[in-house]
């Protein structure tokens, strides 16, 4: 963790178990975020959580290490299979993956039981690895709820219950699924309950004070929306220059670990061929791309084997990718949250990054609604006609198969899947 967003508060300060503290220390991690500092004495204590950080803070080890801490201090005499003891939920397959990892990582001399469940893969294997018993159960709502209707599980042994990028859920339509699980759940009273969120939105706080037990609503840094170290820039170009543009910034800036992002799995396969036509090595992560495959592309992605990566808004939360130097917003977002989540994949934890963005003609209207979400206007850039390369033509890419079975629910413009089994 970059020192620039450490706090002075050390973990071995605070009231963690000595196993806890042992995988702490093995992971060089000595102080704590900002929003570790503020979650955690209350969490620790059995109070109910809701925190608003920008991401890439650490919101993941504040829970995780709550929820572990609750565990490993009211050991149970006798745990039953299909009884686990705390619920982690998350809005995207990566995200759940991620938590997941984390939780490996600060639980290794736990000796708690982790499992990992979402959609798109390993249905069987997940569900044997779920009968046959867990402390801590991570995941996505559609395959939860599908496991806790068959009966593979239940929650009333639950002892922590975690939302994580709450106001996710609701832009993916979860929110009737988190309810339901919230509802059969012991009651707030009984349980430790922490959500976390990006963003703190009216209906979010609605479902804390719902269904949690007097929750402290703790926020980092509030008023400043996007992080202090991300460079922002937009040019204002015309449909024609976005692709030439494009092409002369990654020829000619270090833009080493690049995200892309666009509305649209089309945009996406044709920017993809011109990149491959342009000697741009890329790919595409988008909602139709198999879960196995897009392991593998974010893993090429996190070890510098791919430079850049072509994305919708799949890939806008959750994703903890280190050392992302450019941020592109191809085509500017609908959303003015979704601008803020896509430019956090960079200058996390302390480091610095550039967002530059695209305001074409179909698309900048979206401009004024960012600015204003965020606080401040975005510094605009001329563009000069060195920047302006002449594409090379595209290379004809294999057509990506539609995905057969577990593909249930629509799909919107942006390349997010609404699903049952997301």
């Amino acid at each position: 963790m970059a020192e620039t967003v450490l706090t002075e508060t050390t973990f071995h300060s605070l009231d963690l178990p000595d196993e806890l503290l042992r995988g702490l220390d093995e992971a060089k991690f000595t102080h704590c975020t900002p929003i570790q500092e503020l979650a955690l004495p209350p969490s620790l204590r059995g109070e109910d959580v809701a925190g608003q950080a920008q991401t890439g803070t650490g919101k993941s080890a504040a829970f995780l290490l709550a929820a572990m801490t609750r565990l490993l201090r009211n050991p149970v005499v006798e745990q039953h299979a299909g009884q686990p003891r705390a619920l982690i939920l998350a809005p995207t397959r990566e995200l759940a993956i991620q938590i997941h990892r984390d939780a490996t990582e600060l639980g290794k001399y736990s000796g708690l039981r982790l499992v990992l469940a979402y959609g798109g893969t390993g249905y069987h294997e997940q569900r044997e690895a779920i009968t046959a018993g867990c402390d801590i159960l991570i995941g996505t709502p559609g395959r939860m709820i599908d496991y806790y209707k068959q009966g593979v599980f239940h929650l009333n042994a639950i002892e922590v219950i975690v939302l994580d990028e709450a106001d996710r859920m609701f832009d993916l339509g979860f929110i009737k699924d988190i309810r339901y699980v919230l509802r059969r759940l012991p009651p707030p009273s009984e349980r430790l309950s922490m959500l976390f969120s990006a963003t703190m939105s009216l209906r979010v706080s609605e479902l804390a004070y719902e269904h949690m037990n007097s929750p402290q609503t703790l926020a980092v840094e509030a008023d400043k929306i996007t992080a202090d170290r991300v460079r922002q820039m937009v040019y204002h170009t015309a449909m024609e220059e976005k692709l030439p543009l494009l092409i002369g910034l990654l020829q000619h800036q270090d833009s080493r670990r690049s995200i892309i992002f666009v509305n649209t799995k089309r945009v996406a396969d044709r920017l993809h061929s011109y990149l491959a036509g342009n000697d741009i090595q890329s790919a595409v992560l988008s909602g139709d791309v198999p879960q196995t495959k897009r392991q593998t592309l974010l893993l090429r992605f996190q070890r510098g084997e791919l430079p850049v990566l072509v994305a919708t808004d799949v890939a806008a939360r959750g994703l903890h990718i280190p050392d992302v130097s450019h941020v592109f917003n191809y085509d500017l977002p609908q959303d003015a949250e979704d601008y803020v989540h896509r430019i956090g994949r960079t200058a996390r934890l302390g480091n610095a990054g550039d967002a530059i963005s695209f305001a074409c003609e179909e698309y900048a209207y979206s401009l004024p609604d960012i600015e204003r979400f965020i606080g401040h206007k975005i510094q605009v850039m001329p563009i000069n006609n060195e920047q302006l390369v002449k594409p090379k033509p595209p290379v004809r890419m294999e057509r990506r198969p539609r995905p057969s079975g577990g593909g249930r629910g629509r799909q919107d413009g942006g390349g997010r899947r609404r699903r049952r089994n997301a």
